[in-house]
């Protein structure tokens, strides 16, 4: 089945572009220049073929992301693409658990540096962030929160990663690339294992980016 719903190019197109990011109808419509009945009829095969599940933001429930499932991704080719860039920025609402987790991840993975920034920061750091972090060797003990007004170098690539800094940020920037992973908020349930699934969750979609984030040349890097 698998084969046969990535036999149409529009839906190989639908695929490739969820591996990095997941998208709401909309953009993959304006991205792929596809109209919505025959989107629809696109992500039905695909979602019958069990490549890709619809998830309702957390933000506005009426509005929903497309994921590409895990098992989906070993049946998957990379992108023939990479992105090119000097630094990576992740971004959730308070900069306290998602986004602190994910630069921690990325810079112990990486030789692109990564940082993170919150469209409105809380106080601190949440402790059960700290806590999931320390449990695989990660030190989030010194980490503060920042609002990304407070950013102060053009970050090339942008990850938001809830899905309420998403919506936030719907006004991006056109310099830099922007990917979304829906990642739930584990501070409302606040348990060791509502973090460490965070921590995991968000563990997975660093090491599926990876790959396919390049450093910028040092002979391109302006003085």
């Amino acid at each position: 089945m698998i084969h046969s719903a990535l036999s149409e190019p529009h839906r190989l197109s639908i695929v490739d572009e969820l591996v990095l990011s997941d998208r709401s109808p909309n953009e993959l419509g304006a991205a792929l220049d596809i109209g919505s009945n025959l989107l629809a009829h696109h992500l039905r095969v695909l979602e019958d073929a069990r490549l890709i599940e619809r998830r309702a933001s957390s933000a506005d429930g009426r509005r929903k992301y497309l994921h590409l499932l895990p098992e989906g991704l070993e049946e998957m080719h990379a992108p023939a693409a990479s992105i090119v860039a000097r630094n990576v920025l992740f971004v959730c609402t308070a900069n306290s658990a998602r986004s602190q987790l994910a630069a921690a991840i990325w810079n112990t993975r990486h030789a692109v540096p990564a940082s993170s920034a919150g469209t409105r920061p809380a106080q601190a750091v949440h402790p059960g962030a700290v806590a999931a972090a320390a449990r695989i060797g990660l030190d989030l003990s010194n980490a503060r929160p920042r609002s990304i007004d407070k950013v102060s170098s053009s970050p090339d690539l942008v990850v938001t990663v809830c899905d309420v800094a998403r919506e936030d940020l719907d006004r991006l920037p056109a310099e830099a690339t922007f990917l979304h992973w829906s990642i739930p908020d584990p501070a409302p349930v606040g348990t060791d294992r509502a973090f460490d699934k965070a921590l995991g969750t968000t563990g997975a979609r660093v090491e599926s980016l990876a790959p396919y984030v390049r450093r910028l040349p040092t002979k391109e890097v302006a003085t």
